[in-house]
């Protein structure tokens, strides 16, 4: 196994995981719109997309808890860093939607 303690390995896995992860959790909740078993109704607008983009950003935790145990804290610090990055894109443009 290669060792992939470095600050960019753990950028793209920060940057990766939770886009992968955003794209799960869009499909689950289409499926089960289409199914009936989830509505959006009654709850403010985004909110179904806010949440799960949330969600998604803190998926970030998995990779994180895995270079935790392995000792890899460049790899650990590159995922925080997309971490950081990320959750500060989601404030920032879901602040401006909501003023």
């Amino acid at each position: 196994m290669l060792n992939r303690n470095k600050i960019w390995a753990g950028l793209i896995v920060g940057m990766l995981m939770p886009a992968l992860g955003s794209v799960i959790i869009f499909n689950i909740f289409k499926i089960l719109a289409f199914i009936g078993g989830a509505s959006g109704e009654g709850f403010t607008p985004n909110f179904r997309e806010r949440t799960s983009i949330v969600i998604a950003i803190a998926l970030n935790l998995i990779p994180m808890n895995i270079y935790r145990r392995k000792r890899w804290d460049l790899a650990m610090r590159g995922v925080m860093i997309a971490t950081v990055l990320l959750a500060m894109v989601w404030v920032l443009y879901y602040m401006l939607k909501v003023f």
